[in-house]
């Protein structure tokens, strides 16, 4: 119990909330860093059609709106990026999110000539990357075109990422991992889904089984098949609740096993 303590205390994660104060401690975090960052004028965030991005965005756009209300400054601007690889399976949940977000700006940008263009090059040196390295590549790709955006629209690269992904380590290191500030970071799976509850959004997309979809060979394969544990175990574990021994020693090994993945370059 005093490792799980511990990861808990770092993680931040409460073990009850209130959504719409909830909603609102991420608003006023994003607005106070925007507000101390007086050359920073818009927020960026790729949107998925998972519940985290979604919450996200709809956080963002709540955040800019309050801005431009609270300091009459119209610059202010949130940006939605949708970044897919050709054709998306679930294309209709990302518009479906978009709709609900009601970005003040998007971009489409189809990742696939840049991953395939990198593989090639790739290829040509003798190196060829997996199907699992080629699903880093996606998120770095996106990634990189985030910071574009953002470098060009004096903005900031917002993270999508929840504790219990952080707990995990289920993130491309450098990819959706490298983000500039994360509001939804404290939430685990359960609480990111009260608070889309509490914004009114479409049911679907906070029912809907979380997945990174990056493996050409595994499309669609949702992330708790890939961890083996499931994430109402995740959460419970980061509400400080008792869980199975075993399902608690999987979570911990997991936790270590991806420990570099929460540190920053290691240097002399």
């Amino acid at each position: 119990m005093m490792l799980q303590k511990k990861i808990i205390k770092l993680m931040g994660v409460k073990p009850k909330i209130i959504p719409k104060i909830e909603i609102q401690n991420c608003v006023n975090f994003l607005k106070t860093y925007l507000l101390h960052n007086i050359t920073l004028k818009s927020l960026i965030v790729g949107i998925s059609g998972g519940q985290d991005s979604t919450l996200t965005g709809k956080l963002c756009q709540m955040t800019i709106q309050q801005l431009r209300d609270e300091t009459k400054n119209m610059n202010y601007k949130f940006i939605a990026l949708r970044m897919p690889y050709g054709i998306q399976c679930d294309e209709q949940d990302c518009q479906d999110a978009i709709n609900f977000i009601k970005p003040d700006q998007i971009f489409n940008i189809n990742i696939k000539p840049a991953i395939l263009r990198s593989e090639k090059s790739l290829r040509k040196s003798g190196i060829i990357i997996s199907d699992y390295v080629r699903g880093n590549e996606k998120a770095r790709e996106r990634m990189k075109i985030q910071y574009s955006v953002a470098a060009m629209n004096q903005g900031l690269v917002v993270g999508t990422g929840n504790a219990a992904e952080h707990l995990t380590g289920f993130f491309t290191k450098f990819g959706d991992g490298g983000t500039d500030i994360n509001p939804i970071y404290k939430l685990n799976k359960r609480q990111g889904r009260l608070l889309l509850r509490e914004l009114n959004s479409p049911k679907h997309l906070y029912l809907k089984k979380p997945m990174a979809d990056l493996e050409d060979n595994h499309p669609q394969q949702d992330d708790e098949s890939v961890l083996g544990i499931t994430y109402n175990v995740i959460d419970a574990y980061l509400e400080g609740k008792k869980i199975d021994i075993k399902q608690q020693k999987k979570i911990e090994v997991i936790y270590f096993k991806t420990l570099h993945k929460r540190f920053l370059p290691v240097v002399q």
